[in-house]
């Protein structure tokens, strides 16, 4: 046998291998379908996995999964959590939970692009976090956590020539992650520039797509945290029967029970965990705090484009900052304030008119669960607006969208210029 035959004998599986693999890997067949157990586990589990991939998303927006765009506050899962209220009620409905802590707004439009023709039409919630509008933006590393490529390659194959794709193109380039694959940033490059993608690139696009896909579709689902049993353990404390007064006497007297060690009304096990050894260090800590002046304004705008254009009718939740805790901080609710009023004259002024403006509501005991994020009574009362409209049939609202929202003037605009224009 000669050396080239041996050669082969050994060498050859293995090539073939790869040859097959690769076949394989950008096919546009699907591979792997998702059941229901999966969806169930996957709605609660705040996985980047599912929320960085497709598969899952695409399948449960099919059905009657409504997505809750957020962050952090999702993971708060008490007995007035929206999945508890939803699954204890028997709701026409189950929250898909997309977010978790330095979710804001790029990531959440680039993690909906594969998701675009399920959700068109649809109803969703967006709770907006005051947190998310700091001087610097998005924070790079926590884009990170929640980007893939294959969000990418979903956007690119849709995308046009207008004022949304060329800022989400000039700001996923400012974000690390895209310098790591050298022919999606160039592909990203001409969209910023208004360049149509060539053929070629066209069909690279394509063929990373059918790859990328599938490997969402093979390890998306691997190793998801189980939420649903602790979901149906805090809604089992519920009473049988939704009554508004009943269970926010009962909202206010399971608050109690949690926040015993502290001045703050904050849950006793976040204060033990992350303030009792630095909490007096806080003082006034905060006082030069400013959310009304930063550039995740007009990345907001890049979600609210995507709405629109989806035709989709959301509810937007402005939750409150806990108000002894400001107070001992110094966070100015003046500044909060010129916050929420920035924020809902983006959203009114556009067509948006389904708000829940919970911003003044940070006083009221056992409201929030620590600093920043809603707890038992907060949750309660974000229900009364969020359950009626997703369980009932609603008009979506028309939308007009301003590009003004993208300029750094918009994202600077604060004080009394701020205060004229937004009367």
């Amino acid at each position: 046998m000669d050396t080239k035959k041996k050669l082969f004998k050994i060498f050859g599986p293995v090539i073939l291998a790869g040859i097959l693999l690769t076949l394989f890997l950008v096919s546009p067949f699907n591979v792997r379908k998702v059941n229901q157990h999966t969806l169930q586990v996957a709605a609660l589990s705040q996985s980047k996995n599912i929320f960085k991939g497709n598969a899952v998303k695409q399948k449960a927006f099919e059905e009657n999964y409504v997505p809750f765009f957020g962050s952090s506050e999702l993971s708060r899962m008490d007995a007035f959590h929206p999945a508890s209220l939803a699954k204890r009620y028997d709701r026409n409905y189950r929250p898909f939970l997309l977010g978790g802590p330095g979710s804001t707004s790029l990531a959440q439009f680039y993690g909906m692009q594969g998701s675009l023709a399920q959700l068109k039409g649809k109803k969703a919630v967006m709770i907006i976090s005051p947190q998310w509008f700091v001087k610097q933006g998005t924070n790079p590393a926590a884009f990170s956590l929640y980007y893939s490529n294959l969000e990418t390659v979903s956007w690119l194959k849709h995308v046009n020539d207008g004022k949304m794709d060329r800022f989400a193109a000039e700001r996923l380039l400012a974000m690390p992650t895209i310098q790591n694959d050298h022919i999606l940033k160039k592909a990203v490059l001409q969209v910023k520039d208004g360049q149509k993608l060539s053929s070629s690139m066209q069909t690279y696009i394509d063929l990373k797509y059918n790859q990328l896909k599938h490997e969402d579709q093979l390890f998306s689902t691997l190793a998801l945290k189980d939420n649903t049993e602790k979901i149906a353990k805090v809604a089992a404390k519920l009473p049988a029967t939704y009554d508004q007064a009943k269970l926010d006497a009962l909202a206010y007297q399971m608050g109690a029970k949690k926040t015993n060690n502290n001045p703050f009304d904050i849950d006793d096990r976040f204060f033990d965990k992350n303030l009792r050894d630095k909490y007096f260090k806080l003082k006034n800590k905060q006082s030069s705090y400013n959310y009304v002046s930063s550039p995740e304004y007009s990345d907001f705008e890049l979600v609210l484009n995507q709405f629109a254009e989806n035709n989709m009718n959301v509810m937007f939740v402005i939750p409150p900052v806990n108000e002894k805790w400001s107070n001992y901080t110094g966070l100015s609710r003046e500044m909060l304030q010129a916050c929420t009023e920035k924020i809902k004259y983006q959203l009114q002024s556009q067509g948006f008119t389904n708000i829940v403006d919970l911003s003044k509501d940070g006083g009221e005991r056992y409201f929030m669960q620590d600093t920043i994020h809603l707890g038992w009574r907060g949750w309660l009362k974000m229900d009364q607006a969020v359950g009626p409209f997703l369980s009932t049939d609603q008009k979506t609202p028309t939308y007009k969208i301003n590009d003004y929202f993208y300029t750094k003037e918009w994202q600077k605009l604060e004080g009394q210029a701020l205060n004229e224009k937004v009367k």
